[in-house]
């Protein structure tokens, strides 16, 4: 359990990479730069782990050596409202990410479920209703009963992954937690988030659904956002006026209901944008 709010980047930010650094640096260097949260991108990934045991285990020491919450976003090659076959194939997927994730020490898995097709919101709601009490069940068998899979609020319409629907899936699904991309949801409401109001709606739904547990620790992306009538469009950086949300809403609730968020930055410009939601929220805490 967090004790603090968390900041850190969705990958590896662009100048570690201009560093040539290893991938067991990177808590390091996130630690240098104030920051205490890393989401690892398995994002390309297919149905077998594609990093070695000894790989994720450094990370995840190096990561605890340095106080640094390890995450893992999943591939994006997961679609849980498919055929059979790709329906089979996104659960070998997201096993095979949770076995990395164990490796590491990680949680949780985060992962976007899927899309609609030609079928009805219902139908596809039961089909990964369906898919993801199997994939709990094989975790299981595989020893992995610890791992926390986090669907994720998405930004387009024809993507599955409302509020209402992200925490259904929650009620209904062992070892499931939300994932909230605030910046989804801005674009897949058509900028739903201008007061501070907005956000705190959303958090009472996610508290009286789930729980007080569900929201003190909430696993969160944050990012600014353009979208179009069709829902999410282009990701911005948080010094960008013409977009939303404000993070300095969020941070006001934040303070105000004495959460302990992870908020992972999805910036393009990943850890700086990182440091400067920090850097309000610390404001936000001492005023």
């Amino acid at each position: 359990m967090n004790t603090r709010p968390r900041f850190g980047p969705a990958g590896v930010p662009p100048s570690f990479k201009v560093m040539k650094a290893f991938l067991a640096d990177v808590p390091r260097l996130l630690r240098e730069e104030g920051l205490d949260a890393f989401e690892y991108q398995a994002v390309r990934w297919g149905e077998k782990p594609q990093m070695r045991r000894e790989e994720a285990e450094k990370l995840g020491l190096k990561s605890r050596d340095n106080d640094v919450l390890l995450s893992v976003h999943g591939s994006y090659f997961i679609n849980l409202c498919g055929d059979r076959q790709t329906i089979e194939a996104s659960k070998n997927r997201l096993i095979a990410c949770a076995n990395a994730a164990k490796w590491m020490g990680a949680q949780p898995l985060v992962f976007h479920v899927g899309y609609y097709g030609k079928r009805t919101p219902n139908q596809v709601f039961e089909m990964c209703k369906e898919a993801l009490k199997d994939v709990v069940e094989r975790l299981k068998s595989l020893g992995l009963e610890s791992i926390k899979l986090g669907p994720e609020t998405m930004g387009k319409h024809s993507q599955f992954g409302s509020l209402d629907e992200i925490l259904a899936l929650c009620e209904q699904v062992e070892q499931a937690q939300p994932v909230i991309d605030w910046a989804h949801l801005h674009a897949r409401d058509q900028g739903r988030f201008k007061k501070v109001d907005d956000f705190r709606e959303v958090l009472v739904e996610i508290e009286n659904r789930l729980g007080t547990g569900a929201i003190k620790n909430l696993h969160c992306h944050f990012t600014k956002i353009e979208f179009t009538e069709k829902g999410e469009k282009r990701h911005h950086v948080l010094d960008e006026k013409n977009y939303g949300p404000d993070f300095e809403l969020l941070a006001s609730v934040i303070a105000e209901f004495k959460l302990n968020p992870v908020i992972i930055s999805e910036s393009p410009i990943l850890d700086i944008d990182a440091i400067k939601m920090r850097d309000i929220l610390i404001k936000k805490l001492q005023g």
